[in-house]
């Protein structure tokens, strides 16, 4: 697929690692369309940063009949599941508010999205890449919900690949750590990433190039790329 004039729809797009991804697709010249929820003002900016015709839009994505109708609306070519809602906590300590919210925005809405995507594209060609967490491959001891619906959207990526093709290609990137939570500070992402066969943070332009290639190389579905300096291949993912 040739990313030039192609439009591309990426969640949670406006601020942290939607921004690496709104810049990579821009550089290929694909027309963007900036999900946000509350950073209106992070979204419109960098839609007037990056120039060229780029739109922003407005859905809470805990609202799953508005994201199926903001697919509808759009139609995009390349549909990026990135927002999430990060709230990492062990069983015992989660909420049921943030337990819900997590399995919403993280699988359940993104789901919803795919199925809509395939109807409303039809037989045109269309690719849709989900953010995942490195983490899907371990048994946390500090997450339950966050990394369980990771699972499950890691999970509906090969389902909804076998399911929707040939039209529609489904794959994700599993990145490792990359940008700080302040309020997640005691996970101590700088002290994990010093463990890694790497050695050192994921860069997040590289894992936004990871989703570049997903989405032009048009004889790749159903497949997870990890880019996370290794991080998928420690025991515990931490």
């Amino acid at each position: 697929m040739k990313l030039d004039g192609v439009t591309v729809l990426i969640t949670g797009g406006a601020v942290r690692f939607g921004s690496y991804l709104c810049r990579a697709f821009a550089r290929r010249g694909a027309k963007l369309i900036i999900h946000y929820r509350n950073s209106c003002a992070e979204a419109n900016a960098l839609a007037q940063e990056l120039g060229n015709g780029h739109q922003t839009v407005y859905c809470d994505l805990c609202d799953t009949a508005a994201a199926e109708e903001m697919i509808r609306r759009f139609a995009p070519d390349v549909l990026i599941n990135n927002a999430a809602s990060y709230d990492r906590a062990p069983l015992p300590e989660e909420t049921s508010e943030s337990a819900a919210a997590q399995y919403a925005v993280n699988a359940l809405t993104p789901i919803a999205m795919l199925k809509t995507l395939a109807q409303v594209r039809k037989d045109k060609e269309t690719a849709a890449i989900n953010i995942l967490d490195s983490g899907i491959t371990a048994v946390p001891a500090a997450s339950f919900s966050y990394i369980l619906s990771k699972k499950m959207l890691a999970s509906a990526t090969k389902l909804a690949a076998r399911q929707c093709a040939p039209y529609l290609r489904v794959n994700a990137v599993a990145p490792g750590n990359m940008i700080p939570v302040k309020e997640l500070a005691h996970l101590n992402m700088q002290g994990t990433a010093a463990r890694l066969p790497l050695k050192r943070p994921v860069d997040p332009a590289d894992v936004a190039e990871s989703a570049v290639f997903l989405a032009e190389n048009s004889s790749i579905t159903g497949t997870v790329l990890y880019t996370d300096c290794g991080q998928s291949l420690l025991e515990d993912g931490e």
